[in-house]
């Protein structure tokens, strides 16, 4: 591949068939070993390191850093100032390291990063059509699905788990280890330090779930069979009473097929805990008992309930 010092404002690079399809700017720097497919367009101040692979048709916008070992497949948009395989912040950090592998149809905007695997054969995934905004950051080993939405400064710690179609508003910490079910939606700015179970909605002030994310079930084509399946599943998790091993069981007996079947794969593989509902605990009345006096020699009386309003107290179940 030729030189990024050529004194044109573009290069033109013809691909095996002899067209002039690929397009680099003249300040940008693409290290000779890195692979570049046909239709590519790389912008001006943009950094392309050695060992880096960019698929058909990526658009790299301008101050773009790539690095060594990532891989871009086609169709993908990079916007001004992303930083893709960077090293990643961790003190165990050593001379081998891992890869970044992006898929196709992904819009990455400005100023993402996002850093390849911790060790030799680990890796940092990013499926296909995925839109990552402004400032968000994926760590190391984190593995993004499908089809997902990451708005602004969202923060994936080292091995974060995001299922298809999951959305994460702005702002919101993930803590690393931690998953987000797929069709999952977490309003920010959240603070997510155990597992979102698939199809919720969480809310952000609180951290907490507030039942399913029905606006995205709908979009995404869910028909009202299926969303009343998936409420008598989250009954069965969230306000059934019953033990977690029970609340598997029923899972995996009512819902063996089907979206609700998520819920028993995804809950079943659990090491780090779910988020509580929101949902307020039912209020008790913890009845006072009034004293009798010894003399009235009345044992019936010893178990008088007071009719005194004061003292009636109320608390919360736990």
């Amino acid at each position: 591949m030729p030189s990024a010092k050529y004194p044109l404002s573009l290069l033109m690079v013809p691909d095996t068939k002899g067209f002039d399809v690929t397009l680099i700017h003249s300040s940008a720097v693409v290290d000779d070993r890195a692979k570049i497919g046909a239709d590519v367009e790389i912008g001006p101040f943009s950094v392309i390191e050695n060992h880096v692979e960019i698929g058909d048709g990526c658009r790299i916008a301008a101050r773009v850093s790539i690095k060594s070992g990532t891989r871009l497949g086609p169709e993908n948009r990079i916007h001004e100032g992303a930083i893709l395989g960077g090293v990643p912040q961790h003190l165990k950090t050593g001379a081998q390291l891992g890869e970044l592998v992006i898929g196709s149809g992904n819009t990455i905007r400005e100023y993402a990063t996002m850093h390849i695997g911790l060790s030799e054969g680990d890796r940092t995934q990013i499926g296909d059509g995925n839109m990552i905004m402004v400032g968000a950051h994926v760590g190391h080993d984190c593995h993004v699905g499908s089809h997902c939405i990451i708005i602004n400064n969202v923060l994936l710690g080292g091995h974060v788990i995001v299922g298809d179609r999951a959305y994460v508003s702005g702002a919101v910490a993930i803590h690393q280890f931690c998953r987000i079910g797929a069709y999952a939606m977490v309003s920010g700015p959240a603070r997510i330090i155990q597992d979102v179970p698939p199809y919720v909605a969480v809310d952000g002030s609180t951290s907490k779930i507030v039942g399913l994310n029905l606006i995205g079930l709908r979009r995404n084509g869910f028909d009202q069979e299926q969303i009343r399946e998936l409420k008598a599943a989250y009954r069965v998790i969230y306000r059934s009473g019953l033990r977690w091993s029970e609340v598997l069981g029923e899972l995996s007996r009512r819902y063996p097929n089907g979206p609700a079947s998520l819920f028993y794969h995804f809950m079943s593989q659990g090491q780090r805990g779910f988020l509580r509902e929101r949902r307020a605990q039912p209020l008790a009345a913890l009845k006072i008992y009034k004293p009798v006096s010894d003399h009235d020699g009345n044992s019936e009386s010893d178990s008088q309930v007071s009719s005194d309003p004061s003292s009636v107290l109320r608390q919360r179940v736990a």
